[in-house]
């Protein structure tokens, strides 16, 4: 079984400490903007959260842009942070530049109606929420039921920035519903493929 392998040189390793440092975070977060880069979780949704209250704090006119490269992960944190973007009075721009599958694709319509953007290489995934059930048959049918509205609210919200219903969306996301950005624009989830930080206001 192969270990942890690092290609990583030590200019590598200092770029990424650079890269990560609180001052270079600062001015990211002083321009107003969040990056989203990672698997979708509580304590990503609990960082999210903290940089909402502080940025609608100090406008609630100014726009926030989200930047989002994610394969997905909890539903929960998805929704919670989806609320949270409707929830404060500054404006929300989302930007997918990598992934967005899962769970990401709900942090990305948080946004405001047709503040939803794509660059061009980006990649779009829907697919129906699924786990490894275990325990007792009871619980094992609560679990499936909670799955089930997870699923039907999560098929309402796709379908509702759309414009399908949400029994298409359920049959497109039955099985993994790959698309690219020109498609997903097609299908009415992104609002424009841009190629220049001037083109998403």
């Amino acid at each position: 079984m192969f270990g942890n392998i690092s290609m990583d040189n030590d200019s590598d390793k200092e770029k990424d400490k650079k890269d990560s440092s609180p001052g270079l975070q600062n001015e990211i977060f002083e321009s107003r903007t969040i990056i989203i880069s990672e698997e979708v979780s509580p304590e990503l949704a609990k960082k999210v959260f903290s940089q909402l209250v502080i940025l609608n704090q100090r406008s609630t006119k100014d726009p926030i842009k989200v930047y989002i490269n994610s394969p997905g992960g909890c539903a929960d944190s998805g929704f919670a942070i989806y609320d949270m973007f409707k929830f404060f009075e500054a404006p929300v721009i989302t930007i997918i530049s990598g992934m967005c599958a899962s769970a990401a694709v709900m942090i990305f319509l948080g946004a405001d109606k047709g503040k939803n953007y794509s660059l061009p290489n980006s990649r779009f995934l829907l697919h129906q929420p699924s786990t490894g059930i275990r325990g007792s048959a009871s619980d094992i049918q609560i679990t499936a039921d909670e799955i089930e509205k997870t699923r039907v609210r999560y098929n309402e919200v796709v379908a509702g920035v759309t414009g399908k219903t949400a029994d298409q969306v359920s049959n497109d996301a039955d099985r993994d519903f790959w698309m690219s950005p020109q498609e997903a624009a097609k299908y009415g989830l992104v609002k424009k493929v841009i190629t220049s930080i001037k083109e998403a206001k």
